[in-house]
């Protein structure tokens, strides 16, 4: 008897242009938690889990304590990631316990983020801030084992799903073919066409 095949799963991923459109119509409270999400990959629970000491601006990390699969990860920050989390308000009354997003729920992120969508892009949740953040690191150069380690998958196979890349990428990867294969190639190529006319 053979196991049902598991469904490739659903990946759709914002272009630049459409992120910067999104983070433009979001509210500024959820701002920083869409930047967060699409630099890292964190999944919203992770993102609304972290506290202020859980974070290490200078060495450009964070540590999640307990993720979905009940593992601990370090999440690598890049400048905006880090400049998102400087964009939040630290006062002096908050501690090192407090959580980045106090008293930000999952649900009231999920309904701004649909509503900051509405008109801007179709068809996209928050959780495909996730797969927006794994596809570029793959379009950016980034090996499957990297990504699979930075977004906490304990199999490859959840991270094989980001294997698609874009139109524009995969020319650009054929048009690097022309300098490996050389003009000589090209000039048989051409002498043949004349030939045959």
């Amino acid at each position: 008897m053979k196991c049902p095949r598991v469904p490739a799963g659903r990946v759709r991923y914002l272009q630049p242009g459409e992120l910067r459109s999104v983070l433009g119509a979001c509210p500024d409270w959820l701002r920083p938690i869409v930047a967060l999400a699409a630099c890292t990959g964190m999944r919203r629970s992770e993102l609304l889990g972290l506290r202020w000491l859980d974070v290490d601006l200078p060495h450009g990390r964070a540590l999640l304590s307990q993720t979905k699969n009940g593992d601990s990860r370090v999440v690598y920050l890049n400048e905006t990631a880090k400049t998102a989390i400087r964009s939040l308000a630290c006062d002096r009354g908050t501690l090192s316990t407090d959580l980045l997003f106090r008293g930000i729920t999952g649900e009231q992120v999920s309904m701004a983020f649909r509503r900051a969508c509405k008109g801007v892009v179709s068809d996209f949740r928050f959780h495909d801030l996730r797969h927006t953040a794994a596809s570029w690191l793959r379009m950016q150069g980034a090996d499957i084992h990297t990504v699979a380690q930075l977004l906490g998958h304990k199999d490859l196979r959840m991270a094989a799903r980001y294997q698609h890349l874009s139109p524009m990428f995969l020319a650009d990867a054929v048009a690097r073919l022309d300098s490996a294969y050389g003009t000589l190639r090209i000039d048989a190529l051409e002498a043949r066409t004349l030939t045959a006319d």
